[in-house]
């Protein structure tokens, strides 16, 4: 005689498959005491205030981020990385995206030889670390040894060479472009992995009915990718959100010439470690690294509520 099944077998729900709780374990605990505890801690310390001579916190509120937006000595330095921030994110929004959607979309043609090469290269900067990168755009573009001048000169442009990096008003452009540079392979392959899961049989159809190039991608090609788009944009703003390496590397802490190149990520690392007018502390710096993550998570929210809708409206 058999033996009946279990009663959570007849109610037609399965079992919990126990073995996902030791998959997950490590990697929730890891992530929890590194990001979450953090993240919770900042957020905390940030309502607190900390006495110049030692002593225990002492709770002030939001006391911190009023200082931060409208005080004389903090607001103008807040304001200003902010602004050099979403300067930043246009460059590569307007630059990195499109180009890496070019490249994506040259290097996905399957008669292109050669495209696994073009892909290798495009993407082996992203390989390389953010510091040489800067060392060595920093050498190239030097006014006194650099090779960028001697470059125009050979080709006739040598009234076009400027010292960049030592101008107020070009400086934070020309690092811009020298991290779309270096990083236009991340959405290039994003691109790529959604251009080449379109079916083919789309695509021939459409040149079957005589369509162009140019019509396959923007009519068929282009809207299916959309979610794709989307996805690398949040991208790309998280990321520039927290971008310090590269202006560190090149300008130095005080982010210069005159703080043209400040981002969030340098102001809050000056007034973390007390560069920011000397009066830098634990909890003005947890201010900071709060209002980063609000900013993160508005563009974020955006995203969602904004772009998803658009794309639906494609889809239908």
């Amino acid at each position: 005689m058999m033996p009946s099944p279990p009663d959570i077998h007849r109610s037609g729900r399965k079992p919990f498959p126990t073995y996902l709780v030791v998959f997950l374990a490590p990697a929730t605990v890891l992530y929890t005491l590194f990001m979450v505890y953090p993240l919770l801690d900042s957020l905390r310390l940030s309502l607190f205030s900390t006495p110049t001579q030692g002593g225990p916190e002492l709770f002030v509120g939001l006391r911190n981020f009023v200082v931060l937006l409208t005080d004389d000595l903090w607001a103008p330095r807040f304001w200003g990385a902010l602004k050099n921030n979403f300067i930043f994110f246009a460059v590569h929004t307007l630059v990195q995206n499109p180009v890496g959607l070019l490249l994506a979309a040259l290097v996905s043609n399957p008669r292109r030889r050669g495209a696994g090469v073009y892909r290798t290269l495009f993407f082996m900067p992203t390989m390389l670390s953010v510091v040489i990168i800067g060392f060595s755009w920093q050498l190239i573009l030097n006014p006194l040894w650099g090779i960028a001048s001697g470059a125009l000169h050979a080709v006739g442009l040598g009234a076009l060479y400027q010292p960049w990096l030592g101008h107020a008003g070009s400086a934070l452009i020309v690092l811009a472009l020298i991290s779309v540079w270096q990083f236009v392979g991340i959405p290039m392959m994003l691109f790529y992995a959604a251009l080449i899961g379109i079916p083919e049989e789309w695509v021939e159809a459409a040149r079957v009915d005589g369509a162009s190039s140019w019509s396959i991608f923007w009519r068929i090609k282009f809207p299916l990718i959309l979610p794709t788009v989307g996805t690398v944009t949040v991208l790309t703003y998280v990321g520039n959100f927290n971008a310090f390496d590269l202006i560190y590397a090149v300008q130095g802490a005080l982010a210069g010439p005159n703080f043209s190149t400040d981002l969030m990520g340098t102001f809050f690392y000056r007034t973390f470690f007390g560069f920011q007018l000397q009066l830098g502390s634990p909890t003005m710096g947890a201010t900071v690294a709060t209002m980063m993550f609000l900013i993160i998570l508005v563009g974020v929210l955006l995203y969602l509520f904004a772009w998803q809708r658009r794309v639906q409206s494609y889809e239908l």
